[in-house]
């Protein structure tokens, strides 16, 4: 399951406000702005507090979509591509944002696609990092499920490479395996991700 920080709130609050406000105004100041003038006494008031808020719904266990379940009627790979999602980098706190891509070998039981995309949605909105999402989305939805095989692979662009540092967009790429799948479901997997990406 999904490893969060000691210092993750409590489940049935969201973040406390009041830091927040405080934390986005000594930052405003301290990049010389003042944070009263219009334009800016909103965004740290609440937009930000709010913003991060929603980015981090991935650290409250409430905010997971209700992964329902239906009877499998077969044991044949069930693949989702091209999901969307965003996340935030805990080194920087600046966005990586790409696609993922899902494939599943049920147990007894099959989950409504929608609820891929959801579940992809909830674990990215946290402070982590691509490795350790990927990681987190491909064991969870092994628990979840029941599943004997997921493959997830994650493709993304960061800002914080895009922004600064390098300053170059470009693409990373990171995979995980749980269980182990056959040659034939591998090739079906990695079909299902090439036709997705050249359509893009």
């Amino acid at each position: 399951m999904t490893q969060h920080s000691q210092f993750t709130q409590p489940d049935h609050e969201s973040i406390d406000r009041e830091k927040a406000q405080r934390a986005t105004r000594l930052l405003l100041e301290a990049l010389g702005e003042d944070p009263d003038r219009p334009g800016l006494k909103d965004t740290w008031q609440r937009r930000v507090p709010d913003a991060f808020a929603t980015l981090t719904d991935g650290t409250r266990s409430e905010a997971k979509p209700t992964m329902r379940t239906f009877d499998a009627e077969s044991d044949g790979l069930v693949v989702k591509t091209g999901i969307p999602f965003y996340s935030l980098c805990e080194h920087h706190l600046l966005p990586f944002h790409g696609t993922a891509h899902i494939a599943y070998r049920p147990g007894e039981e099959v989950v409504g696609l929608s609820k891929l995309a959801r579940y992809v949605r909830w674990q990215s909105r946290q402070l982590t990092m691509q490795e350790r999402l990927t990681n987190d989305i491909a064991s969870g939805l092994s628990e979840e499920l029941d599943a004997p095989l997921v493959l997830v692979e994650m493709n993304a662009t960061h800002l914080c490479e895009a922004m600064r540092g390098i300053e170059t967009e470009s693409t990373t790429t990171t995979r995980t395996t749980v269980g182990d799948p056959t040659d034939v479901e591998r090739e079906q997997f990695h079909a299902a991700v090439d036709r997705t990406e050249d359509q893009q």
